[in-house]
């Protein structure tokens, strides 16, 4: 059951807002059952001029009262804009947040576009977006808190609190802004909580938020008031609460822009003030003023000041986009393919023009017409799932969306002579045609799951087409007299029907997709296998069999215990870190028995910095390979400070050694006498990098990890300053063979370029002990080709990494190594090939960073 549970626990969050969402729908549904849609187009149509006129004027003036947010925020983080730059990165963020939905991600994500183009670093971005976030609550708990106490509105019968009024949670609502305030003027030094340093605004400026916020959300709240009938029996402190209510429960059920939670507390609160027509009407004119119209202008602004600032030579541009154009063109098609089917099912659920039912009548059969209206529904949650298919460019894929998208467009003709839909299908199928050379790939559908993004938007797309036909045709819906009707009239009947078909297909695809493989159960090495482990990685010649010795990994041991692999799992991706350790058939025996335990489970088989001795290996095993950058390997021999060459070396020796440095090996056995001031240079190391440990590719500390190496440390003033723990490769025909490091670690008051010295010194030690090879570590994406016939993969690492200076130093990084004049030495990952390496990489970057909040923290 525990299992069940963690299998599950991903789809809880989606599953709570689609069953909110559900919940909106119905209480719509509810509340409007006795009325038909043509009442509430009707009152739709009727709103006048006028008041169209002063909602889009209160618009106007409210986007402006939201620019005070970013203003507020920039002066906060004393980084001052010009006003103009404010107003348009509020108004963009504010049309995509409050449109989409998932504030935190749109309206962010277009904030930092902006806002880092202007010169602003992302701590500063994230700054303004946690400061616009809370002037956002803090306005909605004033201004909804003051109206709930001054003008309670009475509580719904069926909401069971132990108070009918809003008073008491007016009263609630105002406390956070009040001690906010509060806190604001008696606090002036910052607040620490843990690592987290937060310094409030000045009582000035928190008194702005909470007055502009509130003026912000009396706005908003005007711009539907003005769109109500005038003969509505309302005034607008009713309304005004009213709103107020809505909002908060569309913002807690995190469903996008609120939609039909708002909605349907609206309705449950002013029914029968306002008739449900004219108030539904009035809410729907809402949402194309105050939120449609807004987001179409900012999407043109932005794709403006996009095209504006690309000043490139157009044959730059053209052959940009031909370069990408393979891979975005499969995405869009099945966008669109996802449309289409949505398209399809709305017009099965809604009633056909009875004109030209009327005229289909004289001469087609009533056989043909509900034919077409059943495969027409069967057609669209075909396309709906096909673009799945589309997206992951599969061959078959290909073929079935193209029989579908003909048979949504003769369905469409015939179901109800629907030329508009069988139009768009007929574009979409011309457009998609000619692209048959993107969708190669030999797959089946079903053969790979559905992610919950997909998942969610299918099971959204049915349950607004049921809504759709419950609104359209009432009560009559449920009536199971009508299941077996066959006549002209009788579109109810279809769409029945048709709902029940699509239904039954997408829960057998469903009962498909969960009669997979189960996942593995994760055991930890024993303490007879941890301790073979640490014999084979002491007699190993290549140092990053040390990574063995971290605890955070399995072990697959060969029959003859020669060798081993390491291994861990994220999602369905197994990755071997390396390449197996042992000698070459030890290596082939346990690459062929890792890639037998995977695909017990169906999972990915993975090898992670694979070299090149073994690339024919994983050939043979069926992966694909991918250049993911070069290690660095400097040959010890050969190494010395003499030369004109080794002349910034000699300097960086001297000038470190000259502030008092010394540079000594500590064996193991001398490690736990200086554990604890290793430990306190690794802590300072990480908080003046503001960084965490990481795993799996790169040790961390711990203190059976540091007593199982020898250590290099830097001493100055006979205190410890910096230290490396030394991994020491075992020996071939009596030469020592490698020598490298893992954790370098050191103080913030160090010596400039300590960190060089130690390395200088480690590699002149290392000579001396007669090893041969000192191990840089791997240089990521470098020397990968940019060439346009380059795999998009490898062109996309060699573009991060000539461009991705602001994300990581890879240039930086790789100019260091040069240093030393290394032998570079590529280094692959071997995985299945298709779509499969991207969500590995991502599977990678997790077990690297501890979890999903390593990689998204440093």
């Amino acid at each position: 059951m525990t299992g069940l549970m963690q299998r599950f626990r991903p789809f809880f969050g989606p599953a709570l807002a689609l069953g909110l969402l559900a919940a909106a729908v119905w209480a719509l549904q509810a509340q409007l059952a006795e009325y038909d849609l043509k009442d509430i187009t009707d009152m739709l149509l009727k709103e006048k001029d006028r008041d169209i006129l002063l909602a889009f004027g209160l618009t106007a003036v409210n986007f402006l009262v939201l620019a005070g947010y970013d203003i507020l925020a920039l002066n906060y983080i004393g980084h001052p804009l010009a006003p103009y730059r404010a107003v348009l990165a509020s108004f963009a963020g504010n049309a995509f947040s409050s449109t989409i939905g998932l504030s935190t991600l749109a309206g962010s994500s277009v904030r930092y576009r902006l806002y880092s183009s202007w010169g602003l670093t992302p701590g500063e971005i994230a700054k303004i977006v946690v400061f616009t976030t809370l002037t956002l609550w803090l306005g909605l708990f004033s201004i909804g808190g003051i109206i709930f106490t001054v003008k309670p509105l009475p509580l719904p019968n069926w909401v069971t609190l132990p108070f009918s009024t809003t008073r008491p949670l007016g009263l609630i609502l105002l406390a956070a802004p009040v001690l906010y305030l509060y806190a604001a003027a008696r606090k002036e030094t910052p607040w620490r909580i843990g690592r987290l340093t937060l310094l409030l605004p000045k009582f000035r400026s928190a008194l702005l938020q909470v007055t502009v916020a509130s003026l912000d959300w009396a706005l908003a709240a005007a711009v539907l008031y003005a769109l109500l009938p005038p003969w509505a029996n309302v005034n607008f402190p009713l309304v005004l609460g009213a709103f107020l209510l809505g909002q908060i429960a569309g913002l807690i059920s995190q469903v996008p822009g609120g939609l039909g939670v708002f909605e349907s507390c609206l309705l449950f609160l002013l029914t029968p003030r306002i008739p449900a027509p004219a108030l539904f009407a009035a809410l729907v004119a809402y949402r194309v003023v105050y939120y449609l119209i807004p987001l179409a202008i900012a999407s043109a602004l932005l794709a403006a000041r996009e095209a504006m600032a690309a000043r490139d030579p157009l044959r730059n541009a053209i052959a940009f986009l031909m370069q990408w154009f393979p891979v975005v063109m499969p995405r869009l098609l099945a966008i669109l393919t996802y449309l289409a089917g949505v398209v399809l099912l709305f017009s099965g659920a809604t009633p056909s023009v009875s004109s030209r039912l009327d005229w289909l009548e004289d001469f087609l059969p009533l056989g043909v017409l509900e034919f077409s209206h059943f495969v027409g529904s069967l057609a669209g949650v075909g396309l709906i799932i096909l673009a799945r298919g589309l997206q992951k460019r599969l061959d078959a894929a290909y073929y079935v969306t193209c029989i579908a998208l003909f048979a949504g467009i003769m369905a469409s003709l015939l179901k109800g002579l629907d030329y508009e839909e069988a139009f768009i299908l007929t574009v979409l199928l011309l457009a998609l045609i000619p692209c048959h050379k993107f969708f190669y790939r030999k797959a089946s559908l079903l053969s790979e799951g559905f992610t919950k993004g997909w998942v969610m938007a299918t099971l959204v797309a049915l349950g607004c087409t049921v809504a759709l036909g419950f609104m359209a045709y009432g009560d009559d819906a449920m009536n199971r007299e009508l299941w077996w009707v066959f006549t002209f009239e009788d579109e109810v009947s279809r769409f029945m029907r048709a709902t029940v078909g699509a239904l039954v297909v997408v829960l057998v695809i469903a009962a498909l997709r969960l009669m997979r493989s189960a996942r593995p159960r994760y055991a930890p090495p024993s303490e007879a296998d941890v301790k073979a482990v640490r014999t084979l990685v002491a007699n190993a010649p290549e140092t990053p069999a040390h990574l063995a010795l971290l605890g955070d990994k399995n072990f697959l041991i060969s029959s003859r215990g020669d060798g081993f692999l390491m291994y861990g799992i994220c999602g369905r991706s197994w990755v071997s870190m390396g390449d197996p350790v042992g000698s070459p058939a030890a290596r082939a025996e346990l690459a062929w028995r890792f890639r037998e335990m995977v695909d017990l489970y169906a999972g990915w088989t993975v090898f992670y910095q694979a070299t090149q001795q073994n690339l024919p290996l994983y050939l043979d095993l069926g992966l694909s390979l991918i250049k993911i950058g070069e290690e660095a390997r400097v040959p010890l021999p050969e190494f010395s400070l003499a030369g004109q060459a080794r002349k910034g070396l000699r300097y960086t020796r001297n000038m470190v050694e000259k502030e008092g440095a010394s540079f000594e090996i500590v064996p193991r056995e001398g490690v736990p006498a200086i554990l604890a001031e290793l430990r306190a240079v690794s802590d300072a190391w990480l908080a003046s990098k503001h960084a965490r440990e990481k795993k799996f590719s790169l040790g961390y500390f711990s203190d059976e990890y540091m007593l199982l190496c020898p250590q290099a440390i830097v001493r100055k003033e006979g205190r410890i300053v910096a230290f490396a723990n030394v991994w020491e490769g075992g020996s071939i025909g009596g030469v020592r063979q490698e020598l490298s490091v893992d954790l370098m670690r050191y103080l913030p008051e160090a010596p400039t370029s300590v960190m060089e010295y130690l390395y200088i010194m480690l590699m002149l030690w290392g000579r001396e002990q007669g090893y041969q090879w000192f191990n840089l570590g791997m240089a990521p994406f470098s020397g990968l080709e940019s060439h346009a016939l380059a795999p998009a993969w490898t062109r996309l690492g060699s573009l991060l990494y000539t461009h991705g200076g602001q994300l990581y130093n890879f240039q930086g990084l790789r100019r260091f190594k040069d240093k030393f004049d290394p032998v570079w030495e590529s280094r692959y990952l071997a995985s299945p090939g298709g779509t499969v390496p991207p969500r590995v990489l991502a599977n990678i970057a997790t077990l690297v960073s501890g979890g999903m909040r390593g990689v998204i923290a440093k």
